[in-house]
């Protein structure tokens, strides 16, 4: 009995070798779910596959639904993203961004922006130099949290709900990682803090609301973005239960350096 047959756009995460020349693919569906096919034959110089089905791209495919993955039949390249993978530096600031999304992303779970973000992510980063590659994908790794339910609280007090000004605010600030954001004077002998810079947390703010095009042209330094994305390491490590090896390589490539 023929297999019903599904058309989606996706972006390719993750590649996993299957046997002599198959590959398990784990995209992140145009509804921001996650989508998992083998592409059989994908690895075979001749295959088809091999240029439209590369880490980081965009494509269209149809997919053959069976009983346990599904296999892609047909596929269209929309965006190549070729610069992701010849440049060592986005290479590297691209992995995080997918890493995440294969940890938070379900096969049945929507979320549409995140497919939205994700592309135009990956776009500003083949086109980014220095220290803007780390901002976006700092940038990334913080909307894509938000956009599953972690937003972290930059504004008002995580326990109580009272104001913080982080502008007004001295070097150093309470933040509760655990709670969900700063914590205010009153409320700090009650709640599990870090002392966190308060540049860092102005830093993550902006990243957090500014568009990535903003992100790309404010001119962050590399010290600023590196201490954004640990921020960013540490509040994806309690909200979604997981440490990301290629956010952990990225500090000691010495990417954050630049």
């Amino acid at each position: 009995m023929a297999h019903p047959i599904e058309s989606r756009r996706v972006i390719v995460l993750r590649k996993t070798k299957l046997g002599e020349s198959d590959l398990i693919l784990r995209c992140l569906g145009q509804d921001g779910s996650l989508v998992e096919a083998v592409a059989k034959g994908a690895r075979k110089p001749t295959s088809s596959f091999a240029s439209r089905l590369e880490l980081y791209s965009c494509a269209d495919v149809l997919l053959a639904q069976g009983r346990g993955l599904a296999i892609v039949k047909e596929a269209r390249l929309v965006e190549g993203n070729a610069a992701l993978r010849s440049s060592f530096e986005r290479s590297v600031a691209a992995a995080p961004a997918a890493e995440l999304l294969t940890r938070v992303a379900q096969p049945d779970l929507v979320h549409p922006r995140l497919f939205d973000l994700t592309r135009a992510a990956f776009d500003r980063l083949a086109r980014a130099e220095g220290p803007a590659v780390l901002a976006l994908v700092a940038a990334h790794l913080l909307k894509a949290m938000a956009m599953v339910g972690f937003q972290p609280s930059f504004s008002a007090c995580s326990r109580c709900g009272a104001p913080v000004d982080l502008d007004a605010a001295p070097s150093c600030v309470p933040f509760s990682f655990l709670e969900g954001g700063v914590v205010c004077p009153a409320c700090r002998a009650h709640v599990e803090t870090t002392v966190q810079a308060t540049e860092t947390l102005r830093w993550a703010r902006y990243l957090l609301s500014a568009r990535l095009d903003e992100v790309a042209a404010v001119g962050i330094g590399a010290d600023a973005a590196a201490g954004a994305l640990r921020f960013d390491q540490a509040w994806i490590k309690v909200h979604a239960d997981c440490r990301l090896k290629s956010l952990e390589f990225l500090f000691t490539s010495g990417l954050q350096a630049v």
